[in-house]
């Protein structure tokens, strides 16, 4: 640990450094050792003045032989959705770091996306020097100064100025366990860089981050034993699968196998599922599926088994009634989602792989399923779906992207009607299985479809999918988004082509705002808004680099070499002119939204 010896003014304000060759290890070589020690990858940031003294360390390292590498976002938004989509990739933590003052307010909303839906970042910021505190210095952003240590506070789940070197290895230490355990998410930590460049008092950790972030698998043996009983009854059950499930879902499909018991997913959860499994009965929330709320609706149901779920707006339709009440048993391993179900039968909090390890053992007795049709059979307009119109259906365009990219591709799906288009009609031509991982790197817990469900800010899914590619280059990455989500964020298809990533941007050009032209008509409300200018997206890929495509009919679509585009080093962008009256499955969206009540 540290020499309490040393007086702190030997720790603080000493020379700065604009080279840090002078040192062999300081504060920031320490942060970086505990990345190396985690197995991170990647430090996804754009650089400046007050992170300065990290970038450094981050080169020495690899100068010595390290693993722990940058990528240079375009905007600072940019560089924490693909540190968000990194960890949904590889379970990690994903790193995401900006300068003092703009560098870290541009990041709040990326931020608060992975907050609202517990995806754990180490968020670090910059700082002036601490002699500098309160003397209006260039991008001060400490209490004396724009204090983003109060902007951050809401959106984080551990959240700190680092004011003295002595603290930094025990704050980040905590943070990365805040990151790391139930409810997962965001932490920052905002280092003022004269800390950055002290001297370290030791030239490793000191402590193993792996031990201490190894999950507990924590089981509520009496809560099980009553549940078990309640099924032993013969009580008809149907499972909820939420996003929260990606770790258990191999258990939770074993009981559901052994039992019998059919199940749907909220929309962040279908792509932790095989549409083809015979129990699957569709989607229930946004973009959903009937079969789905029939399923929840169906009198003789008397258990409805919600795991995993957050239940917002997104994944229980608006707070439908035909999830929440008395027949809900919610399962989960955070406090916080379990309190958002107060009219629940029960509530059952622990580790949900060990919870539906333990439920399949008290299951004597495997039912027959009914089979059940093929997923296209769930759709609302199948007419659409197997359209050859011109301009392209957007519901066409979803079967067709879905048959023709390999089995193992993480499909991302944009805010807005990308989302709606993508939950309801994106459904696998094959039966979706496991590829292969290399030693080391752990299963993907965001499943082969990845949205926002909570907060859903429009561009999410164009640095998260750069961010998954980065993660994995073993496997297609396809980002699902429309025309102004590209508008706002598409300078990051350039990253993907100066790391040499493998990623297909599919954009839905309608020339609209598209949910908020349907939800303003479909609503009753004034027209206005929602245009946007027609823009020629592939030129626009192309002038960054990128290859590009112009999609206006299905041959066009048919007519492309998937298998090159597959293994392109870069990215390439699929310019689709889609019928922009096509109105997308958001009937729970306008429900919320007409409902004067909220």
């Amino acid at each position: 640990m540290f020499d309490l010896t040393v007086a702190p003014q030997q720790l603080i304000g000493q020379n700065p450094r604009s080279s840090s060759t002078d040192s062999p290890f300081d504060q920031a070589d320490l942060l970086v050792a505990y990345l190396e020690q985690l197995g991170i990858d990647y430090v996804f940031g754009v650089p400046g003045g007050a992170i300065e003294p990290l970038y450094n360390a981050i080169a020495r390292n690899l100068r010595r032989g390290g693993n722990l590498s940058h990528i240079v976002a375009r905007h600072e938004a940019g560089a924490a959705f693909m540190a968000d989509g990194y960890a949904r990739e590889t379970g990690k933590i994903g790193v995401c770091v900006a300068t003092s003052g703009p560098g870290a307010t541009n990041m709040l909303t990326a931020v608060a996306t992975s907050y609202g839906n517990d995806v754990p970042l180490l968020v670090i910021t910059g700082q002036p020097a601490l002699p500098s505190f309160g003397r209006h210095g260039l991008q001060e952003s400490a209490c004396t100064g724009i204090d983003v240590m109060a902007m951050f506070r809401p959106c984080t789940r551990y959240n700190t100025l680092v004011s003295h070197a002595m603290q930094l290895e025990w704050k980040l230490v905590t943070a990365l366990q805040h990151a790391m355990r139930s409810p997962r998410g965001p932490v920052h930590l905002s280092v003022p860089v004269d800390v950055f460049r002290t001297p370290a008092l030791q030239a490793a950790p000191s402590y193993d981050m792996n031990a201490l972030l190894r999950p507990a698998e924590l089981v509520d043996e009496a809560a099980i034993g009553r549940l078990a009983t309640m099924l032993a009854a013969g009580r008809k059950a149907v499972l909820l699968i939420g996003g929260g499930c990606g770790e258990a879902i191999d258990a939770i499909l074993h009981f559901a196998a052994r039992t019998g018991t059919t199940f749907v997913t909220t929309p962040d959860g279908k792509g932790l599922v095989d549409p083809r499994h015979a129990l699957y009965r569709g989607v229930f929330g946004f973009g959903g599926h009937a079969a789905a709320e029939l399923a929840l609706a169906d009198p003789a149901v008397d258990m409805i088994l919600a795991v995993g779920c957050s239940m917002g707006e997104w994944n229980t339709g608006g707070w439908n009634a035909s999830l929440l009440n008395a027949r809900l048993v919610h399962i989960d391993e955070s406090e916080e989602a379990l309190a958002r179900t107060p009219m629940a039968r029960s509530h059952l909090r622990g580790s949900l792989a060990a919870v539906f390890a333990r439920l399949a053992q008290f299951a004597h007795r495997p039912h027959a399923v009914a089979a059940w049709p093929e997923p296209d059979a769930l759709v609302d307009s199948a007419d659409a779906f197997h359209s050859e119109a011109t301009p392209v259906k957007p519901q066409r365009l979803m079967r067709d992207l879905a048959r023709r990219f390999p089995s193992n591709t993480r499909f991302l799906a944009d805010a807005g009607n990308s989302v709606a288009w993508a939950a309801h009609y994106l459904q696998p031509g094959e039966a979706r299985h496991d590829e292969p991982r290399p030693a080391g790197r752990r299963r993907s817990t965001g499943g082969w479809l990845r949205l926002t469900c909570h907060f859903a800010p429009m561009g999410w899914a164009i640095g998260a999918a750069v961010g998954t590619a980065a993660a994995n280059p073993d496997v297609p990455v396809v980002c699902i988004t429309g025309d102004g989500s590209m508008l706002m964020s598409g300078q990051e298809l350039s990253v993907a082509v100066a790391e040499q990533l493998c990623v297909v941007f599919v954009i839905l050009n309608d020339a609209a705002l598209g949910m908020v032209k349907h939800g303003q008509r479909l609503g009753g409300g004034e027209r206005i808004g929602y245009a946007l200018p027609p823009t020629d997206f592939a030129m626009l890929a192309r002038a960054q680099g990128g290859h590009a495509h112009t999609i206006r009919t299905p041959e066009d679509l048919a007519a492309l070499d998937m298998h090159a585009i597959c293994n392109h080093p870069g990215p390439t962008l699929l310019d689709v002119y889609i019928d922009g009256e096509e109105v997308p499955p958001m009937a729970s969206r306008l429900r919320v939204l007409l409902d004067e009540g909220n």
